[in-house]
């Protein structure tokens, strides 16, 4: 393992500028890691874990040519309010030190037997219940940890899951869903499209209402892969939605720069606030010019993303094309309009054409390289529970193809140090968090399992 050198970088004509970066984004947004790919254990085994690196000093920056400024908030940028959700405590965060002991913890079998699973998530409304996705277009209900007889919803005769991108992909409960009863999926249709739709449950509390179907968006796909897929609702209460760049390779149709499409694009939209004839309503603080659904743009593939749920920063795991994968971090409170920077950059590395000098681009904080049989960045959640404290504020990711697990920490001088921690035999479609905050890892071939201690 060695730090990202960035000295080069910033010499070659593409760079992204560091004079546009903010204080903030200094410390935190051009840190990185680049990870050495393992090779696949024994089925069932564990390799033992690296122990954590720490990145070094930070490389010395060229001199901005302006003092940097606060990044914007939404606060600062207009003074209508927030909406009432809380927002995330202002104590100091909670974190380990170091990394822990992998040998310590084990992951559980969970269930098995599911149908090509894609994401584990929980409703949030007090009942600690468990939903599950399958590809095929049905949503598992798990009470105290069994699975119901009938599914909570079966929409598989809406659902094309006949590629490998393609499916039942992502599911989002109301903050209110206690009260309101109201969820939204992601999926792809029969004609190949990504469509984004509110449910609401039946009057049975373990069975949704099939029915109860509102289509909010349905963006066309013009190829069959990089669909995105991940929904969730973020600390400020507005649903974020995760579109790839619409597919092929090396985003051919130039998605993921241009304002004036979905594609290639984070998504951010107002459930509660229908308006100008749109069953959704646009937050204020999203990216000015363009699209107004669109809050952050230049990603390839978000496929899962989630919100730290005691800073309320939002970690994205960014699927990259032939060579990186990435994790990016984005703060609580950060203002619309981000750029991620691909197609320009794949990671940290120079991919296509030169970004204008208009750009500011952000680096990812990790970056891992493809070989051994890596290829596809799945990311997960930084662990907020209470049953393994050495993982307090760890952010846990993996490896689709060779089921390599890594933890990630914020070092001391804002640096992040990561380490394999587990390598299982598993296609790793998803991580998932219940109501506790305990942390479960989806397996595509049909088996969720729960991190514990031994």
């Amino acid at each position: 393992m060695k730090p990202i050198s960035r000295k080069k970088t910033f010499k070659t004509p593409n760079s992204r500028k560091s004079s546009t970066k903010t204080a903030f984004q200094r410390r935190f947004l051009f840190s990185g890691l680049l990870l050495t790919s393992l090779i696949l254990a024994a089925c069932g085994s564990l390799t033992a874990p690296d122990d954590p690196t720490v990145v070094g000093s930070p490389p010395t920056l060229p001199p901005a040519t302006e003092t940097p400024q606060p990044l914007p908030t939404e606060e600062s940028a207009s003074p209508t309010p927030a909406p009432t959700e809380p927002s995330p405590t202002a104590t100091p965060v909670e974190r380990v030190a170091s990394m822990p002991d992998a040998g310590e913890y084990l992951w559980a079998e969970f269930d098995r037997n599911l149908r090509s699973p894609t994401f584990l998530t929980h409703a949030g409304d007090g009942t600690g219940r468990i939903f599950v996705l399958e590809k095929l277009g049905v949503i598992q209900v798990y009470v105290d940890g069994t699975r119901q007889e009938t599914p909570f919803l079966n929409i598989t005769s809406l659902v094309d899951s006949s590629r490998s991108e393609r499916g039942l992909l992502g599911l989002a409960f109301h903050p209110n869903y206690a009260e309101n009863g109201l969820f939204y999926v992601n999926y792809t249709d029969l004609n190949g499209n990504t469509v984004v739709a509110r449910y609401q449950v039946s009057a049975d509390p373990n069975t949704a209402d099939p029915n109860s179907a509102a289509a909010l968006l349905n963006i066309n796909q013009p190829y069959a892969n990089h669909n995105g897929g991940m929904i969730a609702f973020g600390p400020d209460g507005y649903l974020y939605i995760g579109m790839g760049d619409g597919g092929s390779a090396g985003d051919p149709q130039g998605n993921a720069q241009n304002p004036n499409v979905l594609l290639g694009k984070i998504l951010r939209i107002d459930v509660d606030a229908a308006a100008d004839g749109t069953p959704y309503g646009i937050p204020e603080g999203n990216a000015p010019g363009g699209l107004p659904e669109i809050w952050a743009l230049g990603v390839r593939n978000p496929w899962r993303f989630s919100f730290d749920r005691l800073t309320g920063e939002m970690l994205i795991g960014d699927v990259g094309q032939g060579a990186w994968e990435e994790i990016d971090i984005l703060p609580y409170g950060i203002l619309g309009g981000i750029n991620l920077g691909w197609n320009y950059y794949e990671g940290t590395h120079p991919f296509e054409g030169t970004a204008p000098d208009s750009a500011s681009l952000i680096y990812p904080v990790v970056e891992y390289a493809h070989g051994n049989g890596s290829c596809s960045v799945s990311g997960g959640y930084t662990y907020r529970g209470t049953q393994l404290p050495g993982f307090q504020g760890v952010y846990l990711y993996g490896d689709y193809c060779t089921g390599i697990i890594w933890g990630a920490l914020p070092g001391t001088d804002g640096f992040w140090q990561t380490s394999q921690l587990f390598q299982l035999n598993a296609n790793i479609s998803s991580f998932g968090e219940d109501e506790a905050g305990e942390l479960y890892m989806v397996d595509l071939n049909g088996a969720v399992y729960k991190l514990i201690g031994r």
